[in-house]
């Protein structure tokens, strides 16, 4: 296949390319478009690389807040001391994305854009209770995720940046595909000031908040608290890597890890 390539000079240049053409895709790490584009799932007329721009890397805190910038790789998440210190759970969840590759090449932002209902960071985000910023607007994250493969984002809409909360105690839970290191369930855990937020990745068509063992740590903060809970299979991915059913049985377990780990 053919495609016209631009590297986007500014994040306002990107926004006009995607802007002018709807076939047009943007392209951060690669390591989700490139795949899709080998395998036939996706055929862009154009490409519009964001990689070079250094205003939407880094990681900053303030305001009792951790901003990323959505071309922040993955390692470059997981090695800061800043947020093994504020947020240690983030930092361990992007320590076991995929591979060395994935991680080197990989960005939040672009994990967000795609959102595979598997991917770890929507966990993450969603858990925390974090916004995600792009060139128009603010969405918060219990708004942003939509379905399989869907998110808020409108066309030619890029993300700039990501606002995590520092919460009170926070871990993370996963139970990998050994071949992919994607999540067959993986279970992202945070008190915060508001309240507990349980958000489940792998398990269904797209990240979701487990609200009854929120209830249940909100009431008993404990790993028994959480592991007691019974989790309906309805809904629940049934593929060769597990059934519904053993989905819904490992989430309150890997949410009692969690708990037990924060």
């Amino acid at each position: 296949m053919t495609f016209a390539f631009q590297q986007a000079a500014s994040l306002a240049d990107a926004a006009r390319a995607a802007a002018g053409n709807a076939e047009a895709k943007i392209i951060a790490g690669g390591q989700s478009l490139l795949g899709a584009i080998k395998l036939g799932l996706a055929a862009p007329e154009a490409l519009i690389d964001i990689s070079g721009l250094a205003d939407l890397k880094g990681l900053r805190i303030d305001g009792g807040k951790v901003h990323i910038g959505a071309m922040t790789t993955h390692a470059t998440v997981a090695a800061s001391r800043e947020l093994q210190q504020a947020i240690p759970a983030l930092a361990d969840l992007a320590g076991r994305i995929g591979d060395r590759q994935v991680r080197n090449r990989g960005t939040l932002g672009g994990s967000l854009a795609n959102n595979d209902p598997a991917a770890c960071y929507p966990a993450a985000v969603l858990g925390l209770g974090a916004t995600v910023h792009t060139d128009r607007r603010s969405i918060a994250a219990d708004d942003f995720f939509k379905g399989l493969y869907e998110t808020a984002l409108q066309p030619g809409e890029i993300i700039s940046s990501v606002s995590f909360p520092i919460p009170e105690k926070a871990a993370w839970q996963k139970f990998k595909q050994p071949a992919s290191r994607f999540s067959i369930v993986g279970v992202f855990i945070a008190k915060t000031a508001g309240g507990v937020r349980v958000a489940v990745t792998g398990a269904g068509s797209c990240v979701f908040r487990a609200t009854a063992i929120e209830a249940a740590l909100n009431s008993s903060w404990s790993a028994a608290a959480a592991q007691a809970v019974s989790i309906s299979d309805e809904g629940l991915n049934n593929d060769l890597h597990g059934s519904a059913a053993y989905r819904a049985a490992l989430i309150p377990v890997l949410a009692g890890r969690a708990v037990a780990a924060a």
